[in-house]
């Protein structure tokens, strides 16, 4: 298995393990993966709805919450750590300053055009920046935007698919249609941004998500020419996740008929295992509240059913009947609980017996 390489920054294994919110890949998770040669990533959503206080000024306290992961993250590794941080977040650009000045190695942001994120990186900055799409047509707005107006090739590019867990960059009729598939769209990023890499002789790494799980999975993608994966899925059934035993629950009790399409107050389709709580909504059984965050840009609150900030946390401390866990299409095949360095090692071995099946045949 290649490494992956993002200019002078090297990850001993091509293996990003998702950002999760809210609260699900903190500092332990992240810094379990690094330890193992991948990229640990903390999510940066509602991390400051754990803080006390976190009314009086959400932001500030979901910033330094946020801070606060980084420093716990880099006492427990030596390895290679990013945060995902959502475009449409409120405090966008402060999150980012923020991280950036922590030192943090690689800032993947996505649900949003990142269009100015190199604006706020300067010339000391190591900090990688690489954008989550959807599409071919998304990686090439950001690059030649990037480039036009602040002469920044993006660092890598992560493409997302429609059968990732969490929110998806999709609407409903695109999920299931073969031409935003993983396999479709990954060759059209390949040529759009050749131009590019050929202009400023450099490469632009590519890593995809969505429905990855195991090293077969890895293999193929890396042979369609994809420099790495990202998974999140896979990692939250594990001793080290950040999550609540009874969060972990439920994807080791999930089956297939489980895992469903919902859709989200913040505007967007996703993907989660159907309990209780999403019954309800369902049947018209939750009601509109009072927004006690503001944390969504383009969260729909006024018509909003729920606030799914609060369901998230909810769900991470383990509150299922008060709200519900995001999850990839496969979640339903996760029977067991791991550690990351069980997990890691698997992926891998899975890896080279597909290679070596495949060169046998």
């Amino acid at each position: 298995m290649k490494k992956l390489v993002f200019g002078d920054l090297t990850v001993p294994i091509p293996i990003v393990q998702g950002g999760m919110g809210v609260g699900i890949s903190m500092a332990n998770l992240a810094s379990a993966v690094a330890n193992e040669g991948g990229v640990g990533v903390v999510s940066a959503a509602g991390t400051g709805m754990f803080q006390k206080g976190r009314k009086k000024n959400f932001l500030e306290a979901n910033i330094s919450s946020l801070i606060d992961e980084i420093k716990t993250a880099k006492t427990l590794t030596q390895g290679v750590l990013g945060v995902n941080i959502m475009v449409a977040m409120t405090g966008f650009v402060d999150t980012v300053k923020a991280v950036i000045k922590e030192g943090i190695d690689i800032i993947f942001a996505g649900a949003g055009l990142p269009l100015d994120l190199p604006k706020h990186r300067d010339a000391n900055t190591s900090t990688k920046l690489i954008p989550i799409i959807s599409s071919a047509r998304a990686a090439k707005i950001i690059t030649q935007r990037w480039v036009e107006r602040y002469d920044y090739l993006p660092d890598g590019f992560v493409i997302e698919g429609p059968k990732a867990g969490g929110h998806l960059g999709f609407k409903l009729n695109q999920i299931d249609d073969p031409s935003y598939q993983l396999e479709a769209v990954l060759p059209d990023v390949i040529t759009v941004l050749k131009p590019f890499e050929e202009a400023h002789q450099k490469a632009i790494p590519l890593i995809v998500a969505g429905g990855i799980y195991d090293g077969a999975d890895i293999h193929r993608f890396l042979q369609l020419g994809a420099d790495g994966v990202q998974m999140a899925t896979r990692f939250v059934a594990t001793h080290e996740c950040d999550a609540s035993e009874a969060f972990k629950q439920t994807y080791l009790d999930a089956k297939v008929e489980d895992i469903r399409l919902i859709t989200s107050p913040v505007g967007l389709p996703g993907r989660a295992i159907h309990n209780a709580y999403l019954h309800a909504v369902d049947l018209g059984q939750k009601h509109p509240f009072a927004c006690p965050f503001e944390c969504i840009i383009t969260c729909k609150k006024e018509e909003a059913p729920y606030c799914i900030s609060l369901a998230l946390y909810n769900a991470k401390l383990g509150k299922m009947t008060h709200g519900f866990a995001f999850a990839g299409e496969n979640a339903y095949r996760v029977s067991t609980m791991v550690s990351v360095k069980q997990l890691m090692n698997e992926l891998v071995d899975g890896y080279t017996l597909e290679a070596q099946r495949m060169s046998h045949t």
